[in-house]
């Protein structure tokens, strides 16, 4: 496997990187790329491809300014994912443990979307376009969702 030189990479602070790592193979696919543990085998670092994307996944560390979120905090961003069958890939992160924040559905946009969150706090969105639509289009549909009409 070769690594691109991605625009934008993922870093991930968990409490548990292992639990991490198994989550996103299951729900995602990843492919490990590298992993650091400590003399005891606890994982503190790993490095995931999601796709074509590169994950970081560490644990917290007070040098770093890094600690994992809260338990049952969600985190502020949300990440999206690219895929071939939402629904699909929806039921397959949330029998890998994922929990629904949203179910599969079309959006106004021209995409169906899904979100799930993972045990650590991280937001996820899988997404596919469904629909090409101009600026004009999404303009006018999402002034026809919040009640107004297409002026």
């Amino acid at each position: 496997m070769t690594i691109e030189d991605p625009t934008i990479v993922l870093s991930l602070t968990v409490s548990d990187v292992a639990a991490a790592l198994d989550f996103y193979a299951k729900a995602f696919g990843s492919e490990e790329v590298t992993q650091m543990a400590m003399p005891d085998g606890t994982v503190v670092h790993a490095e995931v491809m999601i796709g074509n994307s590169l994950v970081y996944v560490s644990v917290g560390s007070a040098d770093w300014k890094a600690a994992p979120l809260a338990e049952g905090a969600l985190a502020p961003c949300l990440f999206g994912i690219n895929v071939e069958d939402v629904d699909a890939a929806f039921e397959k992160a949330i029998a890998a443990g994922g929990v629904e924040i949203e179910s599969p559905r079309e959006q106004f946009w021209g995409m169906r979307t899904a979100i799930f969150s993972d045990a650590f706090g991280y937001r996820w969105n899988l997404r596919k376009m469904t629909e090409e639509l101009s600026s004009e289009v999404i303009m006018k549909r999402a002034a026809e969702l919040m009640g107004g009409g297409a002026e």
